[in-house]
């Protein structure tokens, strides 16, 4: 199926993969060929400001997206490469879509029957990846926010669930919380987010 002669290509990537707390959150973005949000990049490279901005642009717009979300509890079941590829199959499957080809985030391919292309770096590379990477982010910030005021001991709304420094100290203060992945370890004094 295309449009207008042009393939449709939707872009997939996960965010959270790395924390200690909270789920793995996945977006599928389908841009349009005349798409023309300024901004578009890799989430890591932007403030909070800048990707809730293009967050609130992308809905605006009506930019079609699916999301995709497992559980601390589940990704602890199944291992965090599992739940992070079942994160982004949740995501492509909510749009309800046919698409061309599907660009993934990472070297893994899905558990999908799709053409697909991972692809290393792919959200600093492909904008409908990198949008993907925005709209994941900002849920999943949006979530540990929410967390934040049901587990205000654990600074959530600082970290997001990283394993920060403050985050492991309230862990040794307060014991894991239901949010906790229980199988995680952080080897480093502070985990990049």
């Amino acid at each position: 199926m295309t449009r207008l002669g042009r393939p449709l290509v939707v872009g997939v990537d996960e965010v959270g993969r790395g924390c200690l707390a909270g789920p793995v959150i996945a977006a599928a973005v389908w841009l349009p060929p005349d798409f023309s949000i300024v901004g578009v990049d890799d989430s890591k490279n932007l403030s909070p400001r800048q990707r809730e901005l293009i967050f609130n642009q992308l809905v605006k717009a009506g930019i079609p997206f699916g999301l995709g979300v497992v559980s601390a509890e589940e990704i602890d079941h199944i291992n965090i490469l599992q739940a992070s590829l079942k994160a982004m199959v949740k995501a492509l499957t909510s749009m309800r879509q046919v698409f061309d080809l599907v660009v993934v985030d990472g070297r893994q391919r899905l558990p999908l029957h799709l053409p697909q292309y991972p692809l290393i770096r792919g959200d600093s590379l492909c904008q409908p990846v990198a949008a993907a990477s925005i709209i994941a982010k900002v849920v999943r910030d949006r979530q540990m926010l929410y967390y934040d005021h049901r587990f205000p001991e654990y600074g959530f709304a600082r970290h997001k669930g990283y394993a920060t420094a403050a985050h492991r100290r309230a862990l040794i203060l307060n014991g894991p919380c239901a949010l906790h992945r229980k199988t995680f370890r952080c080897k480093t004094v502070e985990c990049d987010e």
